[in-house]
């Protein structure tokens, strides 16, 4: 059978085949489906306007408004934050408040299983003190009411604080907030009208420089913080124990 030569053949050239735009859509889809396999994660990546790189909101790591992703975090806190909001659909009734004595000044915090049983002392601030939150108490081993913020009881119109030193080389009741406190626990509150029993929220270390900007100073009736320096790091962190009156 004779052979067939094509015009091309007999030329001796090799065409050159186009692409036509169907080519170039298959081509381009086979490209962005292996880059989404292979690169899926680093592909979903938030970037700001100026190119740099963000991170991915997670719920690891939610995006609140009216927060910037800078503001000051805890180092390490034990606990569930506070709920924000009921479920839609919830049937359960709200617990009932605990029966709380009227406000009145705390005279002593009594925490058995911290090791902790101090008297509480009135500590009157200045308005510089009192308006960025740099407070240092008297050195004693006593703990220090800061009066010009709330008071425990009933009608309570702002956080409660206590505060007081931790030392360094020396046995101290502040001390032990640093190791023995811990979510659940229960400790007495001794005040002018009667005792309050409270149960620990949380357990947070901060750095000294974001205390002052921390969540602890928001106004909440009838929240009880104790504050110290962090023992393993007195001059640069301090302890927070953020604790709610207890349920019978």
């Amino acid at each position: 059978m004779a052979k067939v030569h094509s015009p091309q053949a007999a030329d001796g050239k090799r065409v050159r085949r186009r692409w036509n735009r169907g080519d170039l859509a298959i081509l381009l889809c086979g490209v962005l489906a292996f880059l989404s396999i292979t690169f899926g994660g680093p592909l979903l990546t938030h970037t700001a306007s100026d190119g740099s790189s963000q991170g991915s909101f997670t719920a690891d790591a939610p995006v609140t408004a009216g927060i910037p992703p800078t503001d000051p975090a805890p180092i390490a806190a034990t606990g569930t934050a506070e709920e924000t909001s009921a479920p839609l659909e919830s049937s359960a009734s709200p617990a009932p408040a605990p029966a709380l004595p009227a406000a009145a000044e705390p005279r002593r915090v009594r925490y058995p299983s911290a090791g902790f049983d101090v008297p509480v002392h009135r500590l009157e601030l200045d308005s510089d003190a009192q308006a960025n939150q740099t407070i240092v108490p008297p050195e004693t081993k006593d703990g220090y009411w800061l009066a010009p913020f709330g008071t425990p009881g009933h009608g309570s119109a702002n956080t409660t604080y206590v505060i007081g030193h931790s030392w360094e080389g020396a046995e101290a009741p502040f001390n032990h907030l640093s190791s023995a406190a811990t979510v659940g626990d229960r400790f007495e509150v001794d005040t002018a009208t009667g005792t309050i029993s409270y149960q620990v929220d949380t357990v947070t270390t901060y750095l000294k420089a974001t205390l002052k900007d921390s969540p602890i100073w928001e106004i909440v009736p009838d929240r009880l913080v104790l504050i110290s320096c962090y023992t393993e790091d007195p001059w640069g962190k301090n302890v927070v124990v953020v604790a709610s009156p207890a349920l019978p």
